[in-house]
């Protein structure tokens, strides 16, 4: 007969392990479509927008071409954060498990810059309806997983952005090779360094993949998506429906 104590350690230990997955998969997809988005919209970023800045100020004094995407991008960015969080508070009030939603919510706008991207080609004109809506659904698609990020999974190291993973990962990695590490610095390392090592992997997965696949390529995240969603889902459900003791 199994106790409350090693019950709740099982949950405990089922918890930490999806924490993992999910740290894991998200940073992959978050490099991966990045990539895509940056080799195919003409140097778009979608998961760190304000990356874009750079390139439009660049290419404003150089007098070039691909402004107006990365401009759209940014309000299409805030767009989604905006309705990842009614949605949360939607979702709170019928007191519904909101990440399977929000994982489906990503995948919409996922989907949307897929099929928009595959009409565009062949992508050569930078202002091309379809090409700026491909980026405007990329950019909202990781506007959401940047806001659940902060909404829901701030129990997850950042899984979009890596400048700040990397200098905790380094100044952790310091500390463990002169001695000075705890336990729960030699685990926030762990921690760290996933992530930052599965957004690379991505990174360097989508451009492969987009350079065979075009934006078909996007039918992996989009299946990971949905991974996510029902492992979500089962787990809610079956933590909603397990007594506290057996």
């Amino acid at each position: 007969m199994l106790t409350g104590p090693k019950l709740d350690g099982g949950r405990t230990m089922q918890a930490s392990n999806r924490r993992t997955h999910q740290s894991v998969v998200l940073s992959f997809l978050a490099g991966y479509v990045d990539t895509v988005g940056f080799v195919a919209l003409f140097g778009l970023f979608t998961a760190h927008v304000t990356g874009n800045f750079v390139l439009i100020g660049s290419e404003l004094a150089n007098h070039s071409h691909g402004v107006l995407i990365k401009l759209l991008a940014f309000p299409a960015f805030i767009f989604a954060v905006a309705l990842t969080r009614v949605t949360l508070i939607w979702l709170e009030r019928g007191a519904r498990p909101p990440m399977p939603y929000l994982l489906m919510l990503q995948l919409i706008f996922l989907l949307g810059f897929m099929t928009a991207g595959c009409l565009a080609q062949p992508l050569g004109d930078t202002e091309a309806p379809l090409a700026l809506l491909a980026g405007i659904c990329g950019a909202a698609c990781m506007g959401v997983q940047n806001a659940s990020s902060r909404l829901v999974l701030q129990h997850l190291t950042p899984t979009t952005v890596m400048t700040g993973n990397v200098t905790q990962l380094v100044i952790d990695l310091v500390d463990i090779l002169r001695g000075a590490a705890d336990e729960a610095v030699r685990q926030r390392c762990i921690k760290f360094f996933w992530p930052v090592v599965m957004f690379g992997v991505g990174a360097i997965g989508g451009a492969f993949a987009y350079k065979y696949l075009l934006f078909l390529s996007l039918l992996l995240p989009a299946a990971l998506l949905v991974w996510l969603a029902v492992t979500e889902y089962l787990s809610e459900k079956g933590e909603a429906g397990s007594p506290s003791t057996l």
